[in-house]
């Protein structure tokens, strides 16, 4: 069960987020999580729910999981498909001159912070620039929503 490997990396970057923002208490994180990835949600929630019962900044934290479906793309033809349903061989030419463009990720898409500062309903979106070695790196919303994602 690799899934949990994969959650005490997601609960690592999290917690170092917040310490650099000065956050005492996560809301949520959502994760993208390719179709064949290989990941097992369900697994990847019970690891999670596990861990963060165990941490004072994620306690009651919920882990979201948006699932990226899988396609791949023919360089004979130069077509997208659905890779579950026809594999790795083109269902418009019958290549196999093919390769995978998207489905085997698992990116930090967005941290949800409680902020005891804001009134219910205010929002802030204001934006810097965070370490890039948080899966999708790039730009994070400060406020009650924090978000990382991909240039």
């Amino acid at each position: 069960m690799h899934e949990l490997g994969i959650v005490f990396y997601i609960a690592d970057k999290v917690e170092k987020v917040a310490a650099e923002n000065n956050v005492s208490q996560i809301k949520s994180v959502t994760m993208e999580i390719g179709e064949v990835s290989t990941v097992i949600p369900e697994y990847l929630v019970d690891c999670w729910n596990w861990k963060a019962a165990k941490s004072d900044l994620l306690k009651g934290c919920e882990l979201k999981v948006d699932l990226v479906p899988a396609v791949t793309f023919c360089e004979d033809c130069q077509q997208t498909y659905e890779t579950v349903k026809y594999g790795k061989t083109c269902p418009n030419c019958g290549s196999g001159n093919t390769y995978l463009v998207q489905g085997d990720e698992h990116n930090i898409k967005e941290i949800e912070v409680l902020d005891e500062n804001m009134q219910p309903g205010e929002k802030r979106e204001e934006y810097i620039e965070r370490d890039s070695s948080i899966e999708t790196g790039a730009y994070m919303p400060m406020g009650d929503t924090e978000d990382i994602r991909e240039d």
